[in-house]
């Protein structure tokens, strides 16, 4: 399979055929190529050459990242990303072999939903995620960062009086701002230094982790919405496991770039698929990961819309997942 033939053509799909047809080459490509998820698709007893449509791809349960290594072919990665964990916890790894194809997806799908990078002064108040290596948050937004307006800007621990002045001087000065944060953050700065920016895009990327009290989506958003005089928060769908990520502009509707897809299986019977409107168990096909696998079944509860839009719900542990611990070592 050409690779650079490949990055090209998922960038620039022009139908849902075409995503189905390059979903399936990939699928082909990536069960011949990738041990553990070959083993796995053997496992369900499912024929890599009676699969004719991407709703009969299986999807790799998201845990096996803690577990195994999931490449595709033989390479050197370039970067290493490891999701969040107390100590002693298994986390995930997520080996990239080229960090520009990871680059090229998160710049092309936040230019879709936002415009020109270049005009925006960007902000990140991260601090659970700036004091561990590995984050691909981190990596993204830095490189965001780079694309963006360097007049101001930058990375935050727990400063947040700084943050405050920081952001109300880029008002004054007309600059466009985003602001990405984690969400125990965002709350303790609504709580402690809210500051009146009505006009910047403020992105919460979740992570309550234990850190405060959990509470619902609708009320998180009426606090920092408040706090920081904007009528809608918005939010990043993604996970270390995945090069692509979803946005929201509002109102906890996400929607994906044309390379990365949502399908809801039923939690049940997870090779099943269930027609818009209805919850069940998160499915994604993320393109944009080819040396790893573009099959992916998270842990993630949610439902599509008529438009293709999606709204997560929440999780469901272990307890929940049928048939999907096939694979044995």
């Amino acid at each position: 399979m050409d690779f650079t033939a490949f990055k090209h053509s998922i960038f620039n799909l022009q139908s849902p055929t075409e995503f189905n047809e390059i979903a399936l080459s990939l699928f082909r490509y990536q069960y011949k190529n990738n041990k553990i998820y070959n083993r796995f698709v053997d496992a369900l007893g499912i024929s890599e050459s009676k699969v004719y449509h991407s709703e009969q791809i299986p999807f790799l349960p998201v845990s096996f990242f803690k577990t195994h290594k999931i490449v595709t072919g033989d390479f050197v990665e370039e970067v290493v990303f490891e999701s969040s964990g107390t100590t002693g916890m298994e986390t995930s790894k997520h080996y990239v072999i080229d960090e520009g194809l990871y680059q090229q997806s998160f710049t092309k799908g936040l230019e879709l939903f936002y415009g020109d990078l270049s005009q925006y002064a960007v902000f990140a108040l991260l601090p659970s995620y700036l004091e561990r290596q590995n984050s691909s948050l981190v990596y993204m937004i830095e490189k965001i960062m780079t694309k963006s307006n360097r007049q101001m800007g930058g990375f935050f621990l727990n400063n947040l009086e700084d943050l405050q002045t920081q952001l109300l001087e880029a008002q004054r000065q007309g600059l466009k701002i985003m602001l990405f944060g984690v969400t125990f953050a965002l709350l303790n700065m609504a709580e402690n230094h809210p500051v009146d920016i009505p006009d910047a895009l403020i992105f919460e990327t979740g992570g309550m982790k234990g850190r405060r009290r959990e509470i619902t989506r609708m009320e998180l958003h009426e606090k920092l919405s408040k706090a920081f005089g904007v009528e809608k928060i918005h939010s990043e769908y993604g996970m270390t496991e995945l090069l692509s990520q979803a946005w929201s502009a509002g109102d906890g509707i996400f929607r994906c770039p044309s390379w990365m897809k949502i399908m809801i299986a039923d939690t049940n019977d997870p090779l099943s698929f269930l027609e818009t409107g209805r919850t069940g168990g998160i499915n994604i096909i993320d393109l944009a990961n080819f040396h790893s696998c573009s099959f992916i079944a998270t842990q993630d509860l949610g439902r599509v819309f008529e438009d293709e839009s999606f709204e997560v719900l929440g999780r469901f542990d272990n307890s929940d997942i049928r048939g999907c611990s096939l694979l044995v070592t």
